[in-house]
Protein backbone atom coordinates (compact mmCIF):
# COMPACT_ATOMS: atom_id res chain seq x y z
CA UNK A 1 0.00 0.00 0.00
CA UNK A 2 1.76 3.53 -0.92
CA UNK A 3 1.14 6.69 1.24
CA UNK A 4 -1.05 8.29 -1.09
CA UNK A 5 -3.60 5.72 -0.63
CA UNK A 6 -3.15 5.45 3.10
CA UNK A 7 -3.58 9.19 3.86
CA UNK A 8 -7.18 8.91 1.68
CA UNK A 9 -8.04 6.60 3.77
CA UNK A 10 -7.09 7.58 6.82
CA UNK A 11 -8.44 10.87 5.79
CA UNK A 12 -11.78 9.41 4.94
CA UNK A 13 -12.15 7.44 8.41
CA UNK A 14 -11.04 11.66 10.25
CA UNK A 15 -14.91 12.32 10.54
CA UNK A 16 -16.94 10.83 13.15
CA UNK A 17 -19.99 9.82 11.16
CA UNK A 18 -17.80 8.33 8.78
CA UNK A 19 -15.73 6.37 11.18
CA UNK A 20 -19.21 5.39 12.90
CA UNK A 21 -20.78 4.01 9.50
CA UNK A 22 -17.15 2.20 9.35
CA UNK A 23 -16.89 0.70 12.67
CA UNK A 24 -20.43 -0.64 12.19
CA UNK A 25 -20.04 -2.43 8.89
CA UNK A 26 -17.41 -3.81 9.92
CA UNK A 27 -19.29 -5.35 12.87
CA UNK A 28 -22.11 -6.35 10.22
CA UNK A 29 -19.81 -8.69 8.39
CA UNK A 30 -19.29 -8.96 4.80
CA UNK A 31 -23.13 -9.23 3.87
CA UNK A 32 -23.32 -5.87 5.06
CA UNK A 33 -26.19 -3.12 5.29
CA UNK A 34 -28.86 -1.93 3.08
CA UNK A 35 -28.31 2.22 3.07
CA UNK A 36 -31.95 2.99 4.67
CA UNK A 37 -30.33 -0.04 7.81
CA UNK A 38 -27.08 2.01 8.18
CA UNK A 39 -28.88 5.43 8.12
CA UNK A 40 -31.79 4.31 10.76
CA UNK A 41 -28.87 2.58 12.92
CA UNK A 42 -27.08 5.95 13.11
CA UNK A 43 -29.93 8.21 12.72
CA UNK A 44 -28.27 10.13 9.90
CA UNK A 45 -30.53 11.67 7.77
CA UNK A 46 -30.11 10.62 3.93
CA UNK A 47 -28.63 13.11 1.94
CA UNK A 48 -25.56 13.53 4.69
CA UNK A 49 -25.46 9.40 5.02
CA UNK A 50 -24.99 9.61 0.92
CA UNK A 51 -22.39 11.79 0.97
CA UNK A 52 -20.51 10.00 3.72
CA UNK A 53 -20.95 7.31 1.67
CA UNK A 54 -19.36 8.22 -1.08
CA UNK A 55 -16.34 9.59 1.04
CA UNK A 56 -15.50 5.72 2.27
CA UNK A 57 -15.99 4.68 -1.26
CA UNK A 58 -13.90 6.77 -2.84
CA UNK A 59 -11.12 5.88 -0.23
CA UNK A 60 -12.05 2.34 -1.10
CA UNK A 61 -12.73 1.32 2.25
CA UNK A 62 -15.98 0.02 1.20
CA UNK A 63 -18.13 -2.10 -1.42
CA UNK A 64 -21.09 -1.81 -2.68
CA UNK A 65 -23.79 -4.40 -3.98
CA UNK A 66 -27.60 -3.86 -6.18
CA UNK A 67 -30.34 -5.86 -4.92
CA UNK A 68 -33.15 -4.63 -6.62
CA UNK A 69 -34.10 -1.45 -5.68
CA UNK A 70 -31.26 -1.62 -2.81
CA UNK A 71 -28.32 -0.78 -2.28
CA UNK A 72 -26.06 -2.56 0.27
CA UNK A 73 -22.94 -1.63 1.55
CA UNK A 74 -20.20 -3.71 3.34
CA UNK A 75 -16.35 -3.26 4.81
CA UNK A 76 -13.82 -3.83 2.16
CA UNK A 77 -12.07 -5.82 4.43
CA UNK A 78 -8.14 -6.20 2.06
CA UNK A 79 -8.68 -2.48 2.16
CA UNK A 80 -8.78 -2.45 5.97
CA UNK A 81 -6.12 -5.26 6.54
CA UNK A 82 -3.95 -3.81 4.06
CA UNK A 83 -4.22 -0.21 6.14
CA UNK A 84 -3.45 -1.89 9.68
CA UNK A 85 -0.71 -3.58 7.90
CA UNK A 86 1.06 -0.57 6.64
CA UNK A 87 0.49 1.01 9.89
CA UNK A 88 2.12 -1.53 11.83
CA UNK A 89 4.98 -3.25 9.25
CA UNK A 90 7.54 -2.09 11.17
CA UNK A 91 6.49 -2.63 14.91
CA UNK A 92 9.25 -2.44 17.04
CA UNK A 93 11.90 -3.11 14.14
CA UNK A 94 14.19 -0.66 16.11
CA UNK A 95 13.82 -1.39 19.44
CA UNK A 96 15.67 -4.35 19.97
CA UNK A 97 13.82 -6.02 23.04
CA UNK A 98 10.64 -6.92 21.21
CA UNK A 99 7.05 -6.17 21.14
CA UNK A 100 4.40 -5.66 23.89
CA UNK A 101 2.56 -9.60 24.60
CA UNK A 102 -0.51 -7.53 23.00
CA UNK A 103 1.69 -6.54 19.73
CA UNK A 104 0.34 -9.43 16.80
CA UNK A 105 2.36 -8.16 13.78
CA UNK A 106 4.49 -9.94 12.09
CA UNK A 107 8.05 -8.49 13.17
CA UNK A 108 6.82 -9.68 16.69
CA UNK A 109 7.48 -12.95 16.52
CA UNK A 110 9.87 -13.18 19.71
CA UNK A 111 8.87 -12.39 22.87
CA UNK A 112 9.95 -8.90 24.72
CA UNK A 113 12.84 -9.64 27.02
CA UNK A 114 11.58 -7.47 29.44
CA UNK A 115 7.95 -6.25 30.77
CA UNK A 116 7.26 -3.43 28.38
CA UNK A 117 4.61 -2.47 30.12
CA UNK A 118 6.27 -1.48 32.88
CA UNK A 119 9.69 -0.85 30.87
CA UNK A 120 11.48 2.34 31.56
CA UNK A 121 13.41 3.76 28.29
CA UNK A 122 16.87 3.44 28.79
CA UNK A 123 19.06 6.13 30.05
CA UNK A 124 22.64 7.52 28.94
CA UNK A 125 24.38 9.74 30.71
CA UNK A 126 22.62 11.69 33.22
CA UNK A 127 21.82 15.18 31.88
CA UNK A 128 24.13 17.95 33.52
CA UNK A 129 22.26 20.41 35.85
CA UNK A 130 23.17 23.48 37.20
CA UNK A 131 23.66 22.50 40.41
CA UNK A 132 26.40 19.97 38.90
CA UNK A 133 27.58 22.75 36.35
CA UNK A 134 28.04 25.12 40.27
CA UNK A 135 29.85 22.32 41.69
CA UNK A 136 27.10 21.85 43.98
CA UNK A 137 26.22 18.32 45.07
CA UNK A 138 22.41 16.90 46.82
CA UNK A 139 23.76 16.47 49.96
CA UNK A 140 24.26 19.76 51.73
Amino acid sequence: MDSPTVITSLAALAQESRLAIFRLLVEVGPTGLAVGEIGASLRVSPATLSFHLKELSHAGLLASRQDGRYIYYSANYQRMKDLLGYLTENCCARDGVGCDPGCSTQNCSQPATRDSATAKPSRGKRPVTRRAKRGISKTR
